[in-house]
């Protein structure tokens, strides 16, 4: 169980899936295959597949423990979710330990105050709900889970759809259920979750994606969606997944939390690095260079 200490708060990653993802060209459109080479940092175990030539992408979410209050910001994938479609078949009916894994920080479902939702992909919503007398319901009952407003309309009443069309089931399965059983608050970007922890906008992934914000007196992080795939766009952030809806506002977002990592110190914490997931970003030249964390 990897955890980190950061002033007040601790924050434990909990593990869906860590294996083998994308080849970094399908992942990285563009991609010059030269810029592994360049930083070997990025060809490590850690976050290299040499044997499949594919990135290690690591599937989780962060436990948050702040105020007295339990949170979970993203609940990856989920189990036995029907994800046909080609594109998504890497996420269909999946059968992982994720509640064993939160059950290991010690934490069960009905200890969990806040479900914070960055964004509502298929890997970020999916524990969100579970399978019980054949429907989806409410994984987390005592939990009050917190979506984008305008994430949620991206999906229900404009482009989100269209822009991807494969995430519609998720929509489905793992948003409305919660919704219609009245555990949602739309949040905004801005807004204040308690003292010293806010959300505020990151587009780009999506129009609408919310990144995760913690500033205290003796410590800060950021959770950043999916503003970050991979290493590799710290040293290279004009990158763009292929996920990416618009790319021109992510690049310009991902500069901007790279810039503020930078000078603030603060933790970066992403959704998809491989071990151990979470690392502080540096000026290098005219730059930047990934330095990993030290769990706690």
């Amino acid at each position: 169980m990897t955890a980190f200490t950061i002033g007040s708060a601790t924050v434990t990653r909990v593990e869906e899936v860590l294996e083998p993802g994308f080849l970094p060209a399908f992942l990285f459109p563009g991609l010059d295959s030269a810029i592994l080479d360049e930083h070997p940092q990025l060809k490590q175990p850690n976050f290299f597949h040499a044997e499949s030539g594919k990135v290690i992408s690591s599937i989780h979410g962060w436990l948050v423990r702040l105020g007295g209050k339990t949170i979970l910001i993203d609940t990856c994938s989920g189990n036995g979710k029907a994800r046909a479609l080609p594109l998504l078949r890497r996420f269909n009916m999946l059968s992982f330990p994720f509640m064993e894994n939160l059950a290991a920080a010690g934490v069960q479902p009905e200890d969990v105050d806040l479900v914070i939702c960055t964004h509502l992909h298929v890997d970020h919503v999916g524990w969100n709900t579970r399978a019980k007398d054949g429907r989806f319901v409410p994984t987390f009952p005592k939990a009050r889970y917190l979506f984008g407003r305008a994430e949620y309309e991206h999906w229900t009443d404009g482009p989100g759809p269209s822009l991807f069309p494969e995430n519609v089931p998720v929509i489905e399965d793992s948003v409305l259920p919660v919704v219609e059983a009245g555990m949602v608050d739309f949040i905004d970007a801005g807004d204040t979750i308690m003292p010293g922890l806010t959300v505020e906008a990151v587009p780009g992934h999506t129009a609408t994606q919310l990144a995760v914000k913690c500033e205290m007196p003796d410590g800060a992080f950021i959770c950043t969606a999916d503003v970050l795939h991979q290493p590799l766009q710290i040293y290279h952030p004009e990158l763009n997944s292929c996920f990416c809806e618009d790319g021109e506002a992510a690049r310009t977002t991902r500069l901007r939390v790279l810039e503020y990592c930078a000078d603030s110190g603060a933790l970066l914490l992403p959704m998809h690095f491989g071990p151990p997931h979470a690392g502080h970003v540096v000026r290098d030249g005219d730059g930047y260079r990934f330095e990993p964390a030290r769990p706690s």
